[in-house]
């Protein structure tokens, strides 16, 4: 099987322009391709998983990728899958969030001479002059065809400002300047990115003639990867400081029965073979498919270690008989007690499981709080140094975020 096929058979591929020569190039390990990261956090998170496995995939079959870090892009913001405005970020956060992402990024991907490549667009976007940009980029797009793209069409009824409305421009701008500067041929995205992307490529073959070699190849990697990056709690960040380990695995280990071998497929390097075989699994077999698929990718993220520790605790919640050192603790000092007490909806406030008294007075009454396997009916339920101190207590908040509290 050829990686195009086996990118193919995992699920990854939606939409190609130029299959045969996409074929050819990634089949040969003569790919130069990027994709973008635009910094509007701190933190990778497992919406971005997809690309980054993707990334490495296709390094190991002798491609070379583009990591393309959005300093320029992320100061307008995409406006693709949303229904608002992003909030404006300073050119200090982006710098500090790029940071952040080169740093998780060099987990997955080799970079180095001949090897992988990071840039940042605003080494050339924020020197772009507008006129030129207007005279020499915007003769190349019809704005007719720009408002029929998914992107803007939905955001019309709310409101688009003109802002956002250079987004394809500007990352339209990004592929002609990566084919100039790097050989940079092909260009990954999500599926939500489609029109923006065949913008790049329209914008090489009008600049530099029809015969100019630039292809685009779309993923189901936003839309599976947004829905993959967030839960009722929020974001799932790559992260530990952000997101534990514990935490990390919990979440692949709680992905549903019909998501599980998907998962496996798209995001893991296992061979496909030892994932066809596991296609008539059922029941408890989807149980272990879900052990396997979590400790994979903790293992991929944060390592062997913290991905076994994070292993034994789950089976200590829910296999029995394994230690609970491994599982998220938070330790109360002298200061988070009253008297030398403390209740129930500070606890949940002091372990992050809520953001506030309110939430966690809302999550008790619901019956969705437990201590010890016990739910709490109370929100007057309060607890002493003491008893913490000698028996610390294990909270849970729903079926799937258990969190050990002592003093």
């Amino acid at each position: 099987m050829t990686i195009y096929d086996e990118l193919v058979a995992r699920g990854l591929i939606a939409q190609v322009t130029d299959e045969d020569e996409i074929k050819e190039l990634i089949n040969n390990g003569k790919a130069v391709f990027y994709i973008g990261f635009d910094p509007t956090a701190d933190s990778l998170h497992v919406g971005h998983f997809m690309a980054l496995c993707l990334m490495k995939r296709l390094q190991m079959a002798g491609n070379r990728p583009i990591a393309l870090l959005g300093g320029g892009t992320g100061m307008i913001g995409d406006p693709s899958g949303r229904t608002d405005m992003r909030k404006m970020l300073t050119k200090e956060d982006i710098d500090h969030n790029i940071a952040c992402f080169k740093k998780q990024m060099s987990r997955f991907i080799e970079f180095g001479d001949d090897k992988a490549i990071m840039v940042n667009n605003a080494d050339w976007l924020l020197d772009l002059n507008y006129v030129d940009v207007l005279r020499e980029v915007g003769a190349c797009f019809s704005v007719n065809n720009m408002l029929r793209a998914e992107c803007y069409k939905q955001r019309m009824e709310k409101g688009l400002s003109f802002l956002e409305f250079n987004y394809m421009i500007m990352q339209s701008y990004d592929f002609y300047h990566l084919f100039k500067e790097y050989g940079c041929n092909m260009q990954f995205g999500g599926d939500d990115q489609w029109s923006n992307m065949l913008g790049g490529t329209e914008l090489i073959r009008k600049k530099l003639g029809k015969d100019a070699y630039a292809m685009t190849i779309t993923l189901l990697m936003n839309s599976e990867g947004k829905k993959m990056g967030k839960t009722a709690s929020g974001a799932v960040w790559l992260d530990p400081e952000k997101t534990s380990p514990y935490e990390f695995y919990q979440y692949w280990r709680n992905v549903s029965d019909q998501d599980v071998l998907k998962c496996i497929r798209m995001l893991t390097f296992l061979p496909l073979e030892e994932i066809d075989a596991m296609d008539s699994w059922e029941g408890a077999q989807l149980n272990e498919a879900k052990d396997i698929l979590a400790f994979e990718l903790t293992k991929l993220v944060h390592g062997d270690e913290e991905a076994a520790k994070a292993r034994e605790a789950s089976k200590a919640l829910f296999g029995g008989g394994a230690n609970l050192d491994n599982m998220p603790t938070t330790t109360l000092s002298d200061e988070d007690f009253t008297d030398g007490k403390i209740d129930i909806l500070d606890v949940l406030l002091k372990t992050g499981i809520t953001k506030s008294r309110g939430e966690g007075r809302r999550l008790v009454q619901q019956g969705g709080v437990s201590v010890d396997d016990k739910k709490v009916t109370e929100i007057g339920l309060s607890f002493t140094s003491d008893e913490l101190n000698s028996n610390p207590i294990i909270v849970k908040k729903g079926k799937k975020i258990f969190h050990k509290v002592q003093a």
